[in-house]
């Protein structure tokens, strides 16, 4: 086995820490869902280092207080917002062709965990839907503005937001979208976050000749709007609050939660590397039952299956 990739930070290094002094002037990205929880923080940290941030979210009164507040701070406009729905293929088709110049990262942070069954606008099981195949059609359609932004000399990164909930499920191959009963809000999640996983393994094999690599993160667990799906009684169950509501030590702050992913959108240990599955700043080992919280499984990283889910999203996506 490879030496895995290490960085100076760790578990408690917070985003601003994690641009490590960076000046991104120039630089274009977009985040997905930052109007709430770590993506608030993911383009707060790489905008305060200059770069140009664009805000993908449904809710664009509220993503317009964060940018203002942002670059209030920044003292300078730097953040932007976009209308992007991920539940509803053609607000991602709206939002990609409305994108014009290039694109240097692409961070897909919006997620619905644990939800009920719904379904998206295209009848998809809402998790992998909006999950997986929304940001799986929105970097489809910004590829040619990520390989712009790679002709400056460095590779477009692609940040694929994960999980640990991957540990739960591989991609149910016979019936991803729960069409024939079954459905189960935390395989469902797992399937999700497998597929966030193998999409940047999938992204990297299909666009490294274009200048376009992505790598997966785990963010560690925080307290955000993520959890609006599950009841209290549901969370001091797993041990992240107690009776009072008050949150396990050992989960992080949002701008903890969003360290990862600002990382591995400008870490320089990151620079020309693709495919790999990122934690507390640093490469992901095998997971184990000793330390069931971290680590990744290796069908999240499968080269085969990241191959046939291509595929197949390809397929779901053009069916629409």
């Amino acid at each position: 086995m490879s030496t895995l990739i290490t960085s100076s930070f760790g578990y408690r290094t917070t985003a601003r820490e994690a641009t490590g002094g960076k000046d991104l002037s120039g630089r274009r990205m977009i985040v997905t869902g930052a109007a709430s929880g770590i993506g608030v923080e993911t383009a707060r940290a790489l905008a305060l280092a200059g770069a140009e941030v664009t805000i993908a979210a449904r809710d664009l009164a509220k993503a317009q207080e964060v940018a203002d507040a942002i670059n209030a701070q920044a003292g300078a406009k730097r953040v932007s917002i976009g209308r992007l729905d991920l539940a509803d293929l053609a607000s991602v088709r709206a939002f990609a062709s409305s994108w014009s110049g290039p694109l240097h990262v692409l961070v897909n942070n919006a997620g619905v965990m644990a939800s009920p069954l719904m379904r998206t606008a295209q009848g998809f099981e809402m998790q992998i839907g909006a999950n997986h195949l929304g940001h799986f059609a929105l970097a489809k359609g910004l590829s040619g503005a990520l390989e712009a932004g790679a002709k400056g000399g460095k590779p477009a990164r692609i940040v694929s937001l994960s999980s640990i909930g991957h540990r739960r499920s591989d991609i149910l191959w016979d019936d991803p979208h729960f069409r024939n009963g079954g459905y189960d809000k935390w395989v469902s999640y797992g399937q999700s976050k497998t597929a966030n996983a193998l999409f940047a393994v999938g992204a990297t094999q299909k666009w490294k000749d274009r200048g376009i690599l992505g790598n997966a993160v785990m963010p560690g667990g925080i307290l955000t709007p993520l959890q609006r799906h599950l009841s209290k009684e549901e969370q001091i169950g797993f041990g992240w609050i107690d009776e009072n509501g008050v949150p396990n030590p050992r989960m992080k702050t949002t701008e903890e939660g969003a360290s990862t992913s600002v990382w591995a959108a400008v870490g320089d240990e990151l620079e020309g590397v693709g495919g790999k599955y990122l934690e507390n700043c640093a490469e992901a080992g095998p997971w184990t039952e000793a330390e069931p919280w971290s680590g990744v499984l290796p069908y999240a990283l499968n080269p085969e299956s990241a191959e046939r889910l291509w595929a197949w999203s390809e397929k779901e996506i053009a069916a629409t």
